[in-house]
């Protein structure tokens, strides 16, 4: 990893304090980012205390906004992907910025044998909310995971 931040928050109120905890990680721009966030981010969560099943969500969509950056973006100016993720409340948001590809990242049509396209529909069916922002030399693609959903019966 080339720079990691750190920055915790704690609330005034000394029986139940919200907690936000944010971490930003620049790693290079290369096929083996994925694996390498993704473990970083999984160690990081459990560290705190996150739900196993919001973690497992996390490292999934991690996984898919990283593996796109590579995929289908340039690197930023220093060679590298940002990846960025708060907790606040056991709701994690997790951000992947990248120098910007030709297109701006949104879902594949659904396809019966095509070999890939299915990474932000993914995202999407696992995120309560997701989105993307366009930096003038880069996209943020940001997805929030364990929060309320629409989609998802409990």
């Amino acid at each position: 990893m080339a720079s990691t931040q750190g920055e915790r928050s704690h609330g005034k109120n000394s029986v139940s304090p919200p907690t936000t905890d944010k971490r930003t990680v620049r790693i290079p721009w290369a096929p083996s980012a994925a694996p390498k966030i993704r473990r970083t981010l999984v160690e990081d969560l459990s560290g705190r205390g996150v739900s196993e099943d919001v973690i497992a969500e996390a490292e999934i969509v991690v996984s898919e906004l990283v593996a796109n950056a590579v995929r289908h973006a340039r690197p930023l100016s220093d060679g590298a992907i940002r990846v960025h993720w708060k907790v606040k409340n056991n709701v994690v948001e997790v951000e992947v910025t990248d120098g910007g590809g030709e297109t701006a990242p949104r879902p594949s049509p659904r396809t019966t044998w095509g070999p890939s396209g299915r990474g932000l529909r993914i995202v999407r069916s696992l995120a309560h909310e997701w989105g993307v922002v366009d930096e003038g030399g880069g996209h943020t693609v940001w997805a929030s995971l364990g929060g309320p959903s629409r989609r998802r019966t409990h």
